[in-house]
């Protein structure tokens, strides 16, 4: 009997051997010799942890100090990209662990992967702390329920719902001018202000209002437990800990687990409220407000909420059907999604201003001549600003707010000329295709707003040189409010001011969910001769 059972548990570790073995040895030598029949190479595999050893050490290296102010970020930002690249060319093999990738940068096989056979690929499930703050919306589903979402949210991000919000967005944006004022320093008119954490709280003002519209003040509250969550996350990535860390009662797991109950709870309710007053208000306005109706945004909760009433069985499958757990769920997305990209594009936009003395007097000059003594432009204003729009395209191409992303096959596929495995992970380095002199010529690596003179599409030399919110159907669909919040927000702070980078700036761009000031950037304002006082 006992040695009947040794025999069991003999057996059964022997396959367990076998099958660590076949995993973490036999499958990934057989993916490196099918690639490598057809030219692509990489850097070799190693048992277990793939090349997270060399990884490491060139990101360490790469981030350990500040680089000269140059816009040639590649080498530090995507250190291990940078230097495989050169030994195995723009395609190769990279072993993040056990799993595989196969970096692409060549704009063509790009347009494959996100447009003509877009169908054989698939998002790549985010690592679990950016899934719980990112929620299971837009960003995270697919199939069905994504595209029955997406329909939905659309209108929302039309320009000219947004334009609606300007108002309220450069009334936002003034009150935050008027607040540097109060602040000054004794030097002459002049105050040092560290952008990157006043745009956050700027960002946020707006992304609220545009998510939650009449509910913005209970809104606030749960986007501020959020942004409480974002920043426990931020603190986690900069630590390096096993998988099993994030499932342990620490500390900082608790009071994330705290919030995002906090958070889930609050946005539940807030919507269960307006579904209630969501039949009374249709019933006010099909009543004679139709006009008044059309002055008001619509805003994210509330388009959700009246398509999850209206929805039927008829309509569409119950699984797609949207429920106040999505609702929830989308509200997260959004404000993850919008309050780090737009908060980073201003950033990294008012230090190439401050680097650029040249490129700020004629974005100013065109702010002077299209809104004349208007502090805040009219949402006429906005499109004429065409200097201003130049500027944020180079802001993308040079910072892109995510330097990467991820795409995995869902069947056997041919990229090119490769055949390209069912599960294979794809990187495409955004980063790299926007600093690639083959696509954008000699100055790839300077800042040139005059290439986007004739618009994106003749910028580059290939028309997907150029994805800083992707492509196809899984486009950003916040980058209308982005770069409408970008141009507002600028426009008014070259109405108001002159600035210069600081001497405590450090040049450091460096990846923490999104590209981001490693040292932050403290950006010194001087008030243009015109004072506050003498405009109308």
């Amino acid at each position: 009997m006992e040695g009947g059972l040794m025999m069991v548990l003999y057996l059964s570790l022997t396959v367990l051997a076998l099958k660590i073995m076949v995993e973490l040895w036999w499958r990934p030598r057989k993916i490196e010799q099918h690639f490598s029949k057809q030219g692509i190479k990489g850097p070799p595999y190693h048992f277990f942890i793939g090349n997270a050893k060399e990884l490491f050490n060139l990101m360490s290296k790469a981030s350990s100090k500040p680089m000269i102010h140059s816009h040639n970020i590649l080498p530090r930002v995507l250190s291990f990209y940078h230097h495989w690249r050169k030994i195995y060319g723009g395609t190769f093999l990279v072993w993040f662990g056990p799993t595989v990738r196969l970096a692409v940068s060549d704009p063509d096989l790009i347009r494959e992967i996100f447009i003509s056979k877009s169908e054989y690929y698939e998002k790549m499930e985010a690592h679990p702390l950016i899934k719980q703050l990112e929620g299971d919306g837009l960003l995270s589903l697919k199939g069905e329920k994504w595209a029955h979402h997406r329909r939905i949210i659309t209108p929302t991000f039309h320009m000219e719902n947004l334009k609606l919000l300007i108002p309220l967005a450069g009334k936002s944006v003034g009150e935050m001018l008027d607040k540097w004022r109060m602040s000054e320093s004794d030097k002459k008119d002049e105050i040092e202000i560290d952008v990157s954490k006043w745009y956050q709280t700027l960002t946020e003002e707006v992304i609220t209002r545009t998510a939650f519209g009449s509910s913005y003040e209970q809104g606030k509250i749960i986007f501020r437990l959020q942004a409480e969550q974002m920043a426990l996350a931020g603190e986690a990535f900069q630590k390096l800990s096993f998988p099993i860390y994030r499932f342990l009662p620490t500390k900082r797991n608790m009071k994330s687990w705290k919030l995002d109950k906090e958070i889930k709870k609050s946005l539940q309710n807030l919507i269960n409220q307006r579904r209630e007053k969501s039949t009374a208000e249709d019933e006010t306005m099909g009543g004679g407000a139709g006009d008044h109706h059309h002055e008001v945004p619509k805003d994210l909760l509330g388009l959700m909420i009246q398509a999850s009433l209206k929805e039927s069985a008829t309509d569409i499958t119950p699984a797609a059907r949207i429920t106040v757990r999505d609702i929830a769920e989308e509200c997260k997305s959004f404000f993850f999604a919008g309050e780090q990209t737009t908060t980073n594009l201003l950033t990294w936009t008012t230090v190439l201003l401050a680097m650029h003395p040249h490129w700020q007097d004629q974005a100013r000059d065109e702010v002077l001549k299209v809104c004349g003594p208007r502090d805040v432009p009219s949402k006429d204003d906005i499109p004429k600003l065409k200097t201003l729009s130049m500027i944020l395209n180079e802001s993308l191409r040079l910072y892109p707010p995510a330097v990467a992303t991820i795409r995995r096959t869902k069947a056997d596929v041919e990229l090119g000329s490769l055949k390209v495995p069912n599960g294979t992970e794809i990187l495409i380095p955004i980063l790299a295709v926007h600093h690639d002199q083959a696509i954008w010529g000699h100055d790839a690596n300077e800042f040139n707003p005059a290439r986007f003179t004739d618009g994106v599409a003749r910028a580059a030399k290939h028309p997907v040189g150029f994805i800083p919110f992707g492509l196809g159907i899984r486009t950003c669909i916040g980058q209308n409010l982005a770069i409408l919040q970008a141009k507002l927000t600028l426009a008014m702070i070259l109405n108001r001011f002159t600035f210069s980078l600081s001497p405590k700036y450090q040049h450091a761009p460096t990846v923490l969910i999104l590209l981001h000031p490693q040292h932050g950037a403290p950006i010194i304002f001087k008030h243009l001769v015109q004072s506050q006082d003498e405009r109308p």
